[in-house]
């Protein structure tokens, strides 16, 4: 078991969800329930998944939860896609986050293999 915060993908994780929540504030209240939800429970989810698998016993348990947060990345990735192609996201915007949650997906995926070997 290690401590979660330790990780650099979750410290990065951490940073941008952060950013998605401020990034969704302006958004109209009509999206509220639906994608500022979505996108700010994706975001959260990374790091969530990240910390609980820190908490698990094996690097077996830890891989499956890092392979959860990746699919919540995956998803964080396409609800950035549909705020930015209804406009509630500028290009600078999107693209500064997109970027970041690349970063992520990478560092997740460098982190299974690690775990995985």
């Amino acid at each position: 078991m290690q401590d979660f915060r330790n990780l650099e993908v979750w410290r990065l994780a951490h940073a941008l969800t952060l950013e998605i929540y401020g990034a969704t504030k302006p958004f109209p209240a009509d999206e509220r329930y639906g994608l500022t939800s979505q996108l700010r429970r994706a975001a959260a989810s990374v790091e969530a998944n990240l910390a609980e698998g820190c908490g698990r016993g094996s690097d077996a348990d830890f891989a499956r939860f890092t392979q959860v947060a990746m699919g919540s990345a995956s998803e964080v990735e396409c609800h950035l896609l549909i705020a930015r192609d209804l406009g509630l996201l500028d290009n600078n915007l999107y693209t500064k986050l997109d970027g970041k949650q690349q970063q992520v997906k990478r560092m997740l995926a460098g982190l299974l293999k690690r775990l995985r070997t």
